[in-house]
């Protein structure tokens, strides 16, 4: 286990590198993510905010650099041990990713199917719990992808991504394409879950009301580097960048902080 000022490190990121062709995204990323917190990664267009989701998570290989999941280097696991790291983590990706051809339920019980070895009758009650739990009515069980509206297969796919009770939590633009009374429900809904089920958030976003609705610190992707971590307000009040000035300190940027709201109130 890695502590930093007291906090346990669950993925530390250094040196981190990676191009595509021509293109250097990165180079000499480092990046650590706390145990419990709601972490948002930002960044301008091109600046590989998913692709960096997806080294950590395995689905993409760095040029250089080294990932530490849960206190172990990512190079030296084992397929085993891999496995074994990857149920602890749930992901949700912006589209939600559900598999077309199976019902709501059948999709929650994909990775209990992958990793569990369990009755039938228990799967289906740990996947309508997992239904309550993200807000989703019993109906929705039994019906698919297609039938649902946009804010209900998000729920859908953060309830598969809870199926294996995860620590971590990565979330891909998570209310991307939401109108903003389900937007704001669904950052309602993630910061409820994170602190009933002591989650570790992950998060993809470029959504300013989530970020100073639920968000406990920012990483601002810019340079090819982590440039700069620290709270929404901190950010805000102490910019120290150009993008983060332009992203923090605009005219949406005021109008999603707190404290401009509590102006405007009074």
């Amino acid at each position: 286990m890695i502590v930093d000022n007291g906090r346990e490190v669950v993925i530390r990121v250094r040196g981190l590198a990676k191009s595509f062709g021509s293109h250097q995204i990165w180079d000499g990323l480092n990046l650590d993510v706390y145990r419990g917190e709601i972490l948002a990664i930002v960044g301008g267009s091109g600046q590989g905010k998913s692709v960096l989701m997806r080294v950590i998570t395995g689905l993409v290989t760095p040029d250089k650099g080294d990932v530490g999941l849960f206190g172990q280097d990512a190079k030296t696991l084992t397929p085993e041990a891999r496995l074994e790291i990857e149920k602890r983590w749930g992901l949700l990706f912006q589209d939600g990713a559900l598999f077309s051809s199976l019902t709501v339920l059948q999709n929650i019980q994909v990775p209990m199917r992958e990793h569990l070895d369990l009755p039938q009758s228990m799967m289906d009650d740990l996947a309508f719990l997992k239904l309550t739990m993200v807000g989703l009515p019993p109906v929705a069980a039994h019906k698919f992808p297609s039938e649902l509206s946009g804010g209900m297969r998000k729920r859908a796919g953060l309830a598969r991504a809870l199926a294996l009770d995860p620590e971590i939590v990565f979330l891909d633009e998570p209310t991307a394409g939401l109108d903003p009374i389900g937007a704001t429900d669904f950052d309602h809904l993630i910061r409820k879950l994170q602190q009933t089920l002591g989650l570790t958030v992950y998060m993809v976003t470029h959504d300013l009301d989530t970020i100073f609705t639920v968000c406990d610190r920012v990483a601002v992707l810019a340079d090819k580097q982590i440039v700069r971590t620290g709270s929404p307000a901190e950010l805000q009040r102490q910019p120290n960048h150009p993008w983060i000035k332009e992203y923090f300190c605009g005219e949406r940027a005021r109008a999603a902080s707190p404290t401009e709201q509590r102006r405007l109130i009074v």
